[in-house]
């Protein structure tokens, strides 16, 4: 073949591979390019069962010890529901950390955890008894039984979703153990 013929292949060759990869790229979720991390808690303790109570005592020494406890994780993101309760829970990560508090809107956990499923990153979600283990599941991951509404505050999930798309849940205790009355 001639010089032209092998530079005009080259070229076309070329541009197919360059076109190929461009489109792959732009295709390509955010999700596959950086694992999600998301550590997921119900808020503290609270002081009564009104419909938006401050935390308790107990709460905000709670709230305290997830920030202890979150201190190395290198968080990206602290999100929480628009209560008074999941914000303190929150307040003290975000004073560590430096990072703002983003409200997410609980009657959309499906759309709160898609956005988080295409994001990336590392994120702490605040939430409460029933929108907690809900959205363990809505990222894919187990979130074994139910949180005990009346005293049930120290369960903190681990979802990692990895870059192969695999799903891995870990259940940790924080604080104050969480006793069951059996």
């Amino acid at each position: 073949m001639s010089i032209k013929t092998n530079l005009f292949l080259v070229i076309i060759f070329g541009s197919f591979l360059w076109g190929c990869t461009t489109r792959a790229d732009q295709n390509t979720p955010s999700s596959t390019r950086e694992p999600l991390e998301v550590y997921l808690v119900r808020h503290g303790e609270k002081v009564d069962q009104s419909r938006d109570p401050e935390l308790s005592a107990a709460g905000y020494i709670r709230a305290a010890t997830l920030a202890h406890t979150l201190r190395d994780v290198e968080l990206e993101y602290i999100h929480s529901t628009d209560f008074i309760r999941t914000r303190k829970t929150a307040e003290p990560v975000a004073v560590t950390t430096g990072l703002e508090i983003e409200i997410y809107d609980p009657s959309d956990l499906k759309g709160f955890a898609d956005d988080l499923i295409l994001s990336g990153g590392r994120h702490l979600v605040v939430g409460h008894s029933n929108t907690t283990p809900r959205m363990v599941e809505l990222l894919g991951g187990d979130s074994a039984s139910e949180i005990n509404e009346a005293n049930e505050y120290d369960r903190l999930y681990i979802v990692t979703i990895g870059l192969d798309g695999r799903v891995r849940t870990l259940l940790l205790r924080y604080g104050i153990s969480y006793t069951p009355e059996y």
